[in-house]
């Protein structure tokens, strides 16, 4: 079976998922509410940033596009769902192309749409702090954020299909997120520079002075996405439905 067909079956799939639409209006959602907060706290701070200020919602709304990735494979595993996939695709290389291109349309799109709006409400609160971002500037922090949520979908997506679990999966990436980039990473060095968060997050503000630059920093956090994305691959091509 030709790709096209494939990748229409595997968006469909992921239309009639109700669960699928409530993680993407999560990310939306949660993103901007955090982003508008985020836009009245004060701008006193010396090292204040306003252009990752008026995206940091996507910090924590980046949970719910994990979510959505782990989810969209996830469904596989349940009730001989994949055995049913593969029986209509049996070419197993094919199938999975087709289903972590289903993942990364629906996030791009809401990822640029969330960071658009997240933006635009952060500059509401933040008045003059933020006049001093360019055009080149905003334009970077929404593209780049929307490639970045993307790329944290697919990672996401490659880690559940490596692990046959969804809930391994964000056992994982949540604390990595949430706990050892804050935490532990302050503490590490320039080495959690590399981690797969951190290195996409430098794209998100104005400034930077760490190793990575903001585009070398996606191709970071890209390479990390590649690398699991094959191993799940590799999962769906040994293992049994």
């Amino acid at each position: 079976m030709p790709l096209t067909p494939v990748l229409h079956a595997e968006l469909l799939k992921i239309r009639t998922l109700r669960s699928l639409y409530g993680a993407l209006f999560a990310l939306l959602a949660v993103s901007t509410a955090f982003s508008a907060l985020a836009g009245t706290s004060g701008t006193s701070d010396p090292d204040f940033d306003p252009l990752f200020t008026a995206v940091s919602g996507v910090l924590p709304g980046q949970i719910a596009v994990m979510a959505f990735g782990t989810t969209a494979v996830s469904s596989e595993f349940h009730s001989g769902g994949l055995r049913l996939s593969l029986a209509a695709v049996p070419r197993r290389g094919r199938w999975f192309a087709a289903k972590l291109t289903a993942v990364a349309l629906p996030a791009l799109l809401t990822g640029l749409l969330t960071a658009g709006a997240a933006l635009l409400a952060a500059r509401a609160g933040l008045g003059d702090a933020a006049a001093g971002l360019t055009l080149g500037e905003q334009l970077r922090g929404v593209v780049g954020c929307g490639i970045y949520l993307t790329l944290m979908a697919l990672l996401a997506a490659g880690l559940t299909a490596w692990l046959r679990s969804g809930i391994a999966a964000l056992g994982i990436l949540v604390p990595l997120v949430l706990i050892v980039s804050f935490v532990i990473g302050d503490s590490a060095g320039t080495a959690a520079d590399f981690l797969p968060d951190r290195a996409g997050q430098v794209v998100l503000h104005e400034t930077w002075d760490g190793t990575l630059g903001p585009w070398t920093g996606l191709a970071v956090t890209a390479l990390w996405t590649a690398a699991v994305t094959a191993a799940g691959a590799w999962s769906v091509w040994r293992r049994d439905a």
